[in-house]
């Protein structure tokens, strides 16, 4: 964990911030002055998106380089920020994983389960260890990337991105009075290495950037 421990400086933990939205968005919190906890399973990307919040001004990034559907590891993430910070002013939940495309009785097992475990069950993880984290923070704050996407050959992806959206829109319900807050955010399709996977003849021209879309992720979320 990082030696960072200004009591005033506000904590996000950024999954899937080694590339595309989750490493824009963990980029553009570090240059506001915010402690970054960055999880990915890609350490030279965790390292890279290190770099360029330090060279930006911002304080040391808190590396995480782990798998998201590694519940122990989860658990103990949450312990230590318990253990250091005490709270968690911001969860942004990027990480994502794009099953290859195929027609539905030939999706391979492991495929359609590591689809579900990453997007849909990973969720349901982070939702557990980032509760009580939130709570104790003074406004905190959850935000979960959606991805209404559905048609031939996506059926995996969509079932698990569905299976996700029904538990932060149960966990929104469940906290509307009391807080955290919990959002449910849809980007503009991106230039990233999933779009380019499920649509690899589009021209990324037409296509937003994920800086952009980071930007407007927090300007929803009322971050300066």
């Amino acid at each position: 964990m990082s030696e960072t421990t200004d009591p005033a400086r506000r904590i996000a933990l950024v999954t899937g911030a080694s590339r595309g939205l989750g490493r824009a968005t963990a980029r553009a919190l570090g240059a506001r002055g915010w402690q970054v906890i960055a999880l990915a399973r890609t350490v030279g990307g965790l390292e890279e998106l290190d770099d360029a919040i330090r060279a930006e001004g911002g304080p040391p990034a808190t590396l995480v380089p782990a798998d998201i559907t590694d519940s122990p590891a989860l658990a103990r993430l949450g312990l230590a920020i318990h253990q250091r910070w005490g709270r968690l002013d911001l969860l942004v939940h990027c990480g994502a994983h794009a099953p290859l495309m195929s027609p539905l009785p030939h999706v391979p097992d492991q495929e359609f389960d590591r689809t579900m475990a990453v997007n849909a069950t990973a969720t349901e993880r982070l939702i557990v260890m980032a509760d009580p984290l939130l709570r104790a923070a003074p406004q905190g704050c959850a935000a979960f990337i959606d991805d209404p996407v559905s048609g031939k050959f996506l059926g995996s992806y969509a079932a698990s991105k569905a299976a996700a959206r029904a538990l932060v829109e149960a966990w929104a319900a469940e906290n509307a009075r009391t807080g955290p807050r919990v959002v449910l955010h849809r980007p503009r399709p991106m230039r990233t290495a999933l779009r380019a996977r499920f649509y690899p003849g589009e021209d990324p021209a037409g296509l937003a950037s994920p800086a952009d879309e980071a930007e407007a992720l927090l300007a929803a979320l009322a971050i300066d």
